[in-house]
């Protein structure tokens, strides 16, 4: 990392003060890389609630400017780097290493330029933090409509799984056909989040608990449906295979994504593994690929 790095965060932060006085009103602000929010509207506190896993994505795959960004935002930040350190313990030793190469001397406004970039390009773990925001500016949730999932398969009296459940989009419409629903999610402010939706709504028949897609705290042949969206693909064997593991013989694996501005095509992955294709037009004029498919166990009951 070159010290070059930290002066042109304060280079563009002058630039941006010489503008200033000619800036017209009603620019366009800046926005995250999904386009979600404006991290200016975050200050780097947000970070103090990142869960472990969260932490080691951020930082095992630090390049270029965000790399530099990150080192003066840790380093200005003395309570997130003690949190990211005592969360994550693997990534003590990278965390040390970025801050000491970080210069002395940058201005206050330098090091929010730094954090200012961190949560926009981290912005979807950002995002997490305002569960209430996502429901109004991510496209996958205010754009998708519940009979999408409902017409995959017979919902009624069944036990449901949804992996990775963010603000419980697909749990919440399984819950009004199913006989019991289980959300699993890795983040604690999503969790609290569906938590007082089930309580604001009287919902007597789901759950929340931890869980990460390739580590489910449930036993064998547990559920009739397990679903997901936007979740598997990382480590794509391992998780489709824990999903697979807590679904009986006979029971249905699902593929919900939400509808999108954008279109991210077929899964090929989902397609070689089996499972059967059912696209539809989304609400924004872009096709959005859902997929199925039922699992049969040797010597299971169905």
């Amino acid at each position: 990392m070159r010290k070059n790095d930290f002066e042109m965060i304060q280079e563009t932060i002058d630039d941006d003060h010489s503008k200033e006085s000619g800036e017209k009103p009603g620019q366009e602000e800046m926005m995250g890389i999904l386009g979600w929010i404006n991290p200016e509207d975050y200050t780097f506190d947000c970070m103090l609630r990142m869960e472990r896993f969260q932490i080691r994505l951020m930082l095992e795959y630090l390049e270029g400017e965000t790399e530099t960004a990150m080192a003066a935002a840790l380093k200005a930040n003395p309570k997130a780097a003690w949190l990211f350190e005592h969360k994550c313990p693997e990534m003590k030793e990278k965390i040390r290493a970025l801050m000491a190469k970080t210069p002395e001397g940058l201005s206050p406004e330098a090091f929010r330029a730094a954090e200012v970039a961190v949560l926009g390009a981290y912005e979807d773990f950002v995002i997490y933090t305002t569960p209430e925001v996502m429901t109004e500016k991510c496209d996958f949730i205010y754009g998708w409509h519940r009979e999408r999932l409902q017409e995959l398969c017979e919902l009624d009296g069944k036990t449901v799984l949804d992996v990775g459940s963010g603000t419980g989009r697909l749990a919440f419409a399984a819950a009004e056909k199913a006989a019991f629903v289980v959300a699993s999610e890795p983040v604690d402010s999503l969790r609290e989040y569906m938590r007082d939706e089930i309580a604001r709504k009287g919902i007597c028949n789901m759950r929340v608990c931890d869980g990460l897609c390739d580590s489910l705290p449930f036993p064998d042949n547990s559920f009739d449906v397990v679903m997901s969206g936007h979740v598997v693909g990382d480590r794509f064997r391992e998780e489709v295979d824990e999903l697979t593991r807590v679904t009986k013989s006979g029971g249905w694996l699902l593929d919900v994504p939400g509808d999108q501005h954008s279109e991210p095509g077929p899964n090929d992955q989902l397609l070689a593994d089996g499972w059967e294709e059912m696209a539809y037009m989304g609400t924004f004029g872009k096709k959005v690929y859902r997929y199925r498919k039922q699992i049969r166990k040797e010597g299971g009951l169905i």
